[in-house]
């Protein structure tokens, strides 16, 4: 019961490739049913206010229309803790875009003909939709996101601030972010008597059956939820949103299947977004870098609905050593759509800034960006005073300046051109925590020889059937082959949501004890397994209480070069590399597009994406993907991907840490702390768009 192929590490092609390429993989809405009805939802269309009435004359007139759903007439909900779940449930419109109405028909033409149908009649308020530094309802949250202190703070900031002889002070801005996966929410619904089945585009099943039966009151078991594939979510499909709640109430009221698929010009205001960050940042120093005071204040906003805060500030609690330092959180709940995760919450918004500071304290310092970074490596984490359970920043650092030939480019600013444009290269750190949540699994001996291994596990394009295929057959010693791994339904053993890059840790650990446990039994049999097969259920709930208190984190360093030109502003990316330490690396082959991802992610932040608030309109005004633009194959140079071979004992049975959001972590201010490099204009406020850059080349007299 052995195999002598490489498992763990070994570049191993996902294994639902051929499915998903032939499109016999099916998502949300690719499942069949019977007499299948479609939903489409009415948004509304007023920032803040009272509907009055609502007409369903004319969309009711329509045979094919099942049913209008409507505050009056939906069935009612549960409370849950998230309120934005209570749709068509009260007259009160917190927010354009907020779902007013929900029209029912055989055919999905019918049903959105209807949608347009139905007259909603408001009476409006004022509403406030934007965020300023100065904003009169800010105040400090008990807590940001992740259950992190708002505020913290060691020392006196203030005196050794003053006192510094080298200062700064700058306030970087991030606009908000908008997901946009390539699937967009989507949910297919059916009930049998109290038996609810969604089939639903979520990164985490478990999490919303759960919800589910809080909203319905029913059991946890009475809900099935199917995610089996999933087009991408970034956080934007981390809990239950909207649009599955809608296709529940609606199959339990036309008493049929409801499929229900957002258009994408609808996503922007329900499903979630990153919000717009305000931070300051002041970093006091020696002449010599060594810093010895750091503030990281951050502004952000949420909903009225319910608070969600960024928790910007964060990473300046980790990565830098600083005796003195201030990390404070302050949020105004405006009449906008909730903000939720995206990409690396707090650490990528976050990051920006600190990552755009530490550039512009190296040149005011005179010193490389990159041995100012190796001054201040703690020794400790310096908020909490936690060992690392390993930290290799230094080593990824020195590698990728090696692999980047950074020390051979042109220090000065402006120096380089190729004709009329001008040439930087610039530098950022990364971090993201290492996370694990409880998980369960279970492990499967079948008389034939064959093994299944059971986990609620969610794959949202990230190739988590196949490491966990790995892990699992690694641990059992036996061929990749002989292992079948189901994931993607509630009514597997619970585990935890794809997010917080935990998801490989997370799963993986419980897979890893009940394959080790299973191979033990096997073993103690002689092999001979029974008709019935052997199964071994196991949970890490306890395992990861009894772990050392230890602080635990991915770091990484990612390097860019650009070309501006000068004329028209624009910014083109020639090459980025990124190099990790993210412990030990358990499929080379999917790690590598991990990190491209991410770093092309971070590519369009800095350069492409951003969403604008319209103050009278009181919405996004880029709600689809001609307007809000992500990098296309045109925008995206030579990346390169490496990684430090880091073992770390303390994380999980596979010593792996979490690789989905690190990429994308330093890469925006990379891009800008090459393009100050490049034309000696520092941009605070993202995108980079050729708009403003170009009017501050301009204002330049001469050369930059």
């Amino acid at each position: 019961m052995t195999t002598t192929q490489p498992l763990l590490g070994a570049p191993t092609a996902r294994l639902e490739a051929r499915e998903k390429v032939t499109g016999a993989a099916r998502y949300a809405t690719d499942h069949p049913t019977d007499r299948t009805a479609y939903a489409w939802p009415v948004p509304a269309t007023v920032v803040r206010g009272e509907i009055t009435s609502i007409d369903t004359t004319a969309a009711l007139a329509d045979p094919a229309v099942l049913a209008v759903l409507t505050h009056q007439n939906a069935p009612r909900l549960h409370e849950t803790d998230d309120p934005n779940l209570a749709v068509l449930q009260s007259p009160h419109v917190a927010h354009r875009g907020q779902f007013v109405a929900l029209a029912v028909a055989t055919s999905l033409e019918a049903a959105r003909s209807a949608a347009e149908a139905i007259r909603v009649t408001y009476r409006t308020e004022p509403h406030d939709v934007v965020l300023t530094p100065d904003h009169p309802g800010l105040y400090k949250p008990d807590e940001v996101n992740a259950g992190l202190p708002a505020d913290r703070e060691h020392g006196d900031f203030d005196t050794a601030y003053a006192n510094a002889p080298v200062r700064i002070d700058a306030v970087y801005e991030t606009p908000a972010l908008h997901n946009h996966p390539l699937e967009p929410h989507a949910a297919t619904a059916l009930w049998d008597g109290d038996d609810l089945t969604v089939y639903d585009s979520n990164q985490h099943s478990s999490g919303v059956q759960r919800t589910l039966a809080q909203l319905f009151g029913l059991a946890n078991g009475k809900v099935h939820v199917v995610n089996e594939h999933v087009g991408g979510g970034f956080g934007a499909k981390g809990t239950a949103r909207p649009p599955v709640v809608l296709a529940a109430m609606a199959a339990r009221t036309v008493r049929r299947p409801v499929k229900l698929a957002l258009p994408r010009n609808q996503l922007a205001a329900v499903t979630g977004y990153r919000a717009p960050t305000i931070q300051r940042i002041r970093i006091g120093a020696d002449p010599e870098g060594h810093i010895e005071a750091l503030a990281h204040e951050a502004i952000t906003q949420s909903s009225t609905i319910t608070e969600f805060v960024e928790q910007a500030a964060t990473p300046s609690r980790t990565m830098y050593n600083a005796p003195h330092s201030r990390t404070t959180h302050r949020v105004a709940r405006l009449d906008v759509p909730t903000p939720s995760w995206m990409r690396a919450p707090g650490e990528c918004p976050g990051m920006f800034a600190l990552e755009s500071a530490m550039d512009e304290l190296a040149l005011a310092c005179g010193v490389d960006p990159i041995e100012l970074r190796t001054r201040n490596e703690p020794a400790v984490e310096p908020d909490s005073g936690l060992p690392f359970s390993s930290r290799h920043l230094v080593e990824c650092l020195r590698e990728g300046a090696r692999r980047f030939g950074w020390h051979d480019r042109d220090a000065r600013i402006g120096g380089r051109r190729e004709g009329r444009l001008l040439i930087g290269s610039g530098v950022a750190a990364s971090t993201f925590p290492a996370l694990v949540m409880p998980s369960q699994a279970e492990a499967h001996a079948a008389a034939d020889g064959s093994y299944e291994v059971r986990v609620s596990a969610s794959d949202i394009g990230t190739g988590a059937r196949t490491v966990l295929t790995q892990i699992a057959a690694d641990t059992l010693g036996v061929p990749l082959d002989s292992v079948r791994v189901r994931v993607g339904s509630s009514d597997l053993p619970p585990a935890s949501v794809a997010g917080g890059s935990s998801g490989t840790a997370s799963w993986g650990w419980p897979v890893h004890k009940a394959c080790t446990e299973l191979r033990q039994r096997l073993a103690e049999r002689g092999y001979a397994v029974p008709e019935q097969g052997i199964t071994v259920a196991t949970d890490i709930a306890q395992d990861i209480d009894e772990r050392e208190d230890l602080a635990r984190h991915a770091f990484g360093a990612q390097f860019a070069e650009v070309q501006v030109d000068p004329a028209t502003g624009e910014t083109r990316v020639r090459r980025l590399l990124g190099v990790f330490a993210a412990g030990r690396i358990l499929n080379s082959r999917t790690a590598r597009s991990q990190f491209i991802g991410g770093m092309t992610m971070g590519l369009g932040m800095a350069l492409l994406e951003g969403s604008t608030m319209d103050p009278a309109f009181g919405d996004y005004a880029e709600r689809d993907l001609a307007a809000y633009h992500v990098a296309a194959c045109a925008d995206v140079p030579e990346i390169d991907v490496h990684w430090i071979e880091e073992e770390d004992p303390h994380l999980n049975p596979m010593g792996s840490k979490g690789i989905g959001e690190i990429g994308i972590v330093g890469t925006a201010a990379a891009i800008a702390n090459a393009v100050h490099h490049a034309t000696g204009v520092r941009v605070r406020a993202l995108p980079i768009h050729p708009d403003v850059l170009v009017a501050r080349l301009t204002d330049q007299p001469g050369p930059p």
